[in-house]
């Protein structure tokens, strides 16, 4: 997975005044869990643009001056309500040898010959947790769709790997063509007919679970 650094300051002072002293500074406070100790630190809030403002999925070396690096995933972000600013970040700390759960985008592949026919395609699930090492986290889920047919679906459980746990029932359904009045079955839908409408059975349980 990619990796973003972020350049900051230890914060030494993590009080209410100091606080509003950074965001009125332009900076966003942070702190890392996940070590011996949280670590406090701030950093320009233009230093997490390709971080937040992005579908993508990063790890972050945080730098800090006269500190050693520190690998972390972002846990929790908070908004002003009014302005959108970014008011504060937490982090969770990465070890080589501990799990992390992350939140991982799907990417879509390909065209539909469903969707061609006048079908629905519902993207049911855009993101996947994941629990893995760091060393085993996907940039993407990465989902052909260029055989999906009127009345089938992809599941998790097409997406099962070694390298990491889903954190999803294998029935849950991540995108799906469903029929629509417009709709019209081509030779090349009606070739399969039975494995076509066994399919369209699944699909129809799954979204109703």
């Amino acid at each position: 997975m990619k990796s973003i650094t972020i350049k900051g300051s230890e914060r030494e002072s993590v009080g209410k005044k100091a606080t509003k002293a950074l965001r009125n500074a332009g900076k966003v406070p942070c702190v890392v869990y996940g070590g011996d100790k949280p670590l406090h630190f701030s950093a320009d809030e233009l230093a997490f643009r390709d971080l937040v403002y992005t579908p993508n999925a990063h790890t972050v070396a945080i730098e800090l001056e006269g500190k050693e690096t520190v690998n972390a995933v972002l846990q929790d972000i908070q908004f002003h309500p009014v302005t959108d600013a970014i008011i504060h970040i937490d982090f969770y700390q990465l070890f080589d040898d501990k799990m992390v759960t992350m939140n991982i985008p799907v990417r879509l592949q390909g065209n539909s010959p469903g969707v061609r026919n006048g079908g629905r395609l519902l993207f049911r699930k855009r993101k996947l947790a994941i629990k893995a090492l760091p060393s085993k986290l996907p940039d993407f889920f990465d989902i052909d769709i260029s055989k999906l047919r009127i009345g089938q679906n992809i599941s998790v459980g097409s997406l099962l790997s070694d390298d990491f746990t889903i954190l999803h029932p294998e029935n849950q359904v991540v995108v799906q063509v469903k029929t629509a009045r417009t709709a019209v079955v081509t030779d090349d839908e009606d070739e399969d007919e039975e494995g076509a409408e066994g399919a369209e059975g699944a699909s129809e349980e799954a979204a109703q679970e």
